[in-house]
């Protein structure tokens, strides 16, 4: 039995008056994944493909010839075809090479008698872009920030949401290994837990790759490319083989991470910028400047202003006897765990008074 291309088009038009029986699928939401074509004519039973019926494939379907849970013909191409008993089986795999491939590969595992005692259907499976599928990391995930300018490597924790797409790119394992079981639809509600929850592993791998690449996570929304690129090596084999569905984009709405985590990084990095005698010289002026205005501001009264300054000396003495060699160092903050120089009485660091 096979399939004979009647028609291009989208519909199936005048031609259906030549059909005894005709099989249809008016339009698939964003909802539904796979539903039985819809039998239209005058045969009686409708688990029955009777010689020369027609079958009608609209734009985004892939129609499926299933007898007794075998998969007999696939109509991926926008069209009408004639069905017909006496031919071997067909494929018209509209361009979808996974989908040909095994299709192909299944031909000789599978006997075609074409008995009509036995159940024939037909099923249409959605191949458009399936929108709207939100994920949230309910827990942080590590991220690690390696800035190799200054010798930054640090682990954080971040939290992320966003969108992703897919696509049934071989609606023949579709069938056979997720929705088969299903006697007249399935929903995308019915997998998108899993999927869900599978992504959600696989940003782990993910994020590794794209740490590595020097990438922070702040800048992951302007690196999408890579992140869909990182998740497809992590998803898309398990997914593609055993369910004929392929990750085709990922978004990230937004993207964060502790206060503390945040704090860590931006005190490393003032530490990395110090080591460099001018620019910690510039971290002293810039200080001293914003700490004798907020001295001519200050409500308190001038001693207390002027202690803020004593503070912001006595880091800035700290700071620059650490640039002059790690033989100076006399100890470690208490506060915040930083080394400070022998003879500090107040942390560069932090500010912790040490005497």
């Amino acid at each position: 039995m096979g399939l004979i291309k009647a028609v291009v088009g989208s519909l199936a038009g005048t031609i259906s008056d030549s059909w005894k029986d005709y099989f249809v699928c008016d339009s698939l939401n964003n909802e539904t994944l796979m539903v039985k074509g819809t039998k239209r004519g005058y045969s009686g039973s409708d688990e029955v493909i009777t010689n020369g019926s027609g079958i009608v494939v609209n734009e985004g379907q892939c129609a499926l010839v299933v007898e007794e849970g075998n998969i007999l013909e696939v109509a991926a191409e926008p069209g009408s075809y004639t069905f017909d008993s006496s031919m071997s089986p067909s494929i018209f795999d509209g361009g979808i090479e996974a989908l040909k491939k095994t299709f192909e590969d299944a031909l000789g595992r599978f006997t075609y008698g074409g008995d009509v005692n036995k159940s024939q259907r037909v099923y249409y499976v959605n191949t458009k872009e399936i929108m709207g599928n939100m994920y949230g990391t309910s827990t942080p995930i590590p991220f690690r920030v390696v800035d190799k300018n200054i010798n930054l490597d640090v682990d954080v924790k971040v939290k992320c949401n966003g969108e992703y797409t897919f696509k049934i790119v071989d609606p023949y394992t579709f069938y056979k290994n997720v929705a088969g079981n299903k006697a007249d639809r399935f929903e995308k509600s019915d997998i998108a837990s899993m999927m869900k929850a599978e992504l959600l592993n696989a940003l782990n791998p993910a994020f590794a790759k794209i740490s590595a690449m020097g990438i922070r996570y702040s800048e992951l929304p302007l690196h999408t490319y890579d992140l869909n690129t990182a998740l497809a090596e992590a998803l898309n084999q398990k997914w593609l083989k055993e369910r004929g569905i392929e990750l085709t984009n990922i978004a990230i709405n937004s993207m964060s991470i502790p206060e503390e985590d945040e704090k860590k990084i931006r005190d490393l990095q003032m530490a990395a910028v110090n080591k460099d005698k001018d620019m910690a010289d510039a971290t002293i002026v810039t200080a001293t400047a914003d700490a004798l205005r907020d001295a001519a501001n200050n409500e308190n009264g001038p001693a207390t202003a002027f202690t803020n300054v004593n503070l912001v000396n006595s880091a800035a003495a700290g700071i620059l006897s650490s640039n002059q060699g790690s033989s100076q160092v006399g100890g470690y903050c208490p506060k915040c765990g930083k080394p400070h120089p022998a003879g500090a009485n107040f942390c560069p660091s932090c500010g912790q008074q040490l005497q």
